[in-house]
């Protein structure tokens, strides 16, 4: 069947497979292939299985040509990259070229293209310096929280002078005036509630709103920004008609064993609480310090390695980009066909297009790849496992946090295929163990809870 074949690597984790076939392959190919015609061909003048083989190759030679190409392919095909030394990643089609005619009396040859997955080339990856951020739980952070736990506990109550003043939760009707004060279509709401400082309505209409009463009507003008966060008010002038339906105040609690009591049975005093409140901070600045810390060995290991990206596992990974950003995009179509729609015509609107988009992306595409690449190739390197046991811990562990049954819990990540990728990050979380334990440490900058909490570090 095969009578030759030569593999030869190309950029960016390519492959081209040059392959020639034998001609008493093709001949067998050609000659079963006229056979099977002529006893189901159907022409004038012969029965059904009566025509000549010899009639069919002059009505139909290059036909029949054509077609005993295609099946030598897809036979030898299969056979070839069944055996392969480089496989087709899934994300790539093989793409075949035929080098000329097929011809009886003649071995074929053609080539066939692929991406297969990269060779990767590692530098020393333990070892490697890296600077721990600094980071100490202080009373502003706990009086930062506890404030937030007397918001949360706080009661809404009508307002006795009902004045619109700084933190008082209002509810109001408005809608857009025009020309003449007509009402603009598509504008009014009715019922709107917010809290006055918070800044959450869309025209940012608290300071016009203070000293207002019930049942007061007032008509705003303000101009918007060119660069004005929502688009539809950028660089406008706009008058605005509202009307005051509510006005109520919260009454906070006071900081005390009380509200503590009040949270949960588990504290008896203030202090039990500033307590849980700061081992639970100290855990997750604990966490995020980690994060910092393997984020840079990681760099350090992509920057010094090779990782040639095949074309098609980019292509793929800016798809997977595309469809969630069309997702988030348009979370109400009821399919993803229809919000791609929806999304493509707003860029359309404002003159950008879809390879636009991905041109824009792709550094950050090829950059998460080779994260994850370098990180399964370490993975290998180091052999390391995840037994049943430790997989059975980590469920446990996410029962617990989402306050499921372990059963329900596992139930529900074996239906939708969630256990594989938790096997993945135990076995991630071991190597940053690992690259922890054998870097060297060095004392870094000092960071504050809320910086660290909000990724400015």
């Amino acid at each position: 069947m095969i009578k030759s074949k030569n593999l030869e690597m190309l950029e960016n984790s390519s492959v081209r497979l040059s392959v020639t076939v034998d001609k008493e392959f093709i001949q067998k190919e050609y000659d079963d292939l006229v056979r099977e015609y002529s006893r189901n061909i159907r022409m004038d003048g012969f029965r059904r299985g009566k025509v000549p083989p010899a009639v069919l190759v002059r009505k139909f030679g290059d036909s029949l040509l054509a077609e005993t190409t295609e099946r030598v392919i897809r036979k030898t095909l299969d056979e070839v990259l069944k055996d392969a030394e480089k496989q087709p990643l899934v994300t790539s089609v093989p793409e075949v070229d035929s080098e000329g005619k097929l011809e009886l009396g003649s071995d074929y040859p053609y080539t066939v293209s692929f991406d297969t997955f990269p060779e990767i080339e590692l530098p020393e990856y333990k070892g490697l310096e890296f600077e721990e951020l600094q980071v100490k739980i202080t009373e502003e952070d706990l009086e930062r929280e506890l404030k937030g736990l007397q918001e949360q506990n706080s009661v809404v109550t009508d307002k006795k002078d009902a004045t619109v003043l700084n933190g008082d939760i209002v509810g109001i009707d408005y809608v857009e005036l025009g020309e003449e004060d007509a009402e603009v279509e598509g504008t009014r709401r009715e019922g709107f509630v917010f809290e006055v400082g918070s800044g959450y309505n869309l025209y940012k209409i608290d300071n016009e709103l203070i000293g207002a009463a019930v049942g007061e009507e007032r008509v705003l003008t303000k101009e918007y920004p060119e660069d004005f966060e929502f688009n539809e008010l950028a660089g406008r002038k706009v008058r605005l008609k509202v009307k005051v339906n509510s006005v109520k105040e919260k009454q906070l609690p006071a900081i005390d064993d009380e509200l503590a009591q009040d949270i949960s049975d588990k504290y008896e005093t203030l202090d039990d609480l500033k307590k849980d409140i700061e081992a639970r901070l100290s855990g997750f600045a604990a966490q995020k310090v980690r994060e910092h810390s393997v984020s840079q060995l990681l760099e350090k290991v992509v920057a010094g390695a090779t990782i040639p990206l095949p074309r098609s596992m980019i292509e793929h990974e800016q798809e997977e980009q595309w469809r969630n950003f069309v997702s988030r995009a348009a979370p109400r179509a009821r399919d993803f066909a229809a919000a791609e729609r929806v999304v493509l015509q707003a860029m359309e609107k404002e003159g950008k297009s879809k390879e636009e988009i991905l041109a824009g992306w792709r550094e950050a595409a090829e950059k998460k790849l080779k994260l994850q690449l370098a990180v399964s190739e370490m993975v290998n390197r180091e052999k390391i496992e995840v037994d049943e046991a430790e997989l059975d811990r980590r469920v446990q562990q996410e029962a617990e946090g989402q306050k499921m049954s372990v059963e329900d819990t596992r139930q529900a990540m074996e239906r939708s295929n969630y256990l594989p990728y938790l096997r993945v990050d135990l076995k991630n979380e071991k190597l940053y163990d690992l690259l922890l334990e054998s870097g060297v440490r060095k004392k870094g900058k000092k960071a504050k809870f809320l910086d660290l909490a909000q990724g400015n570090y």
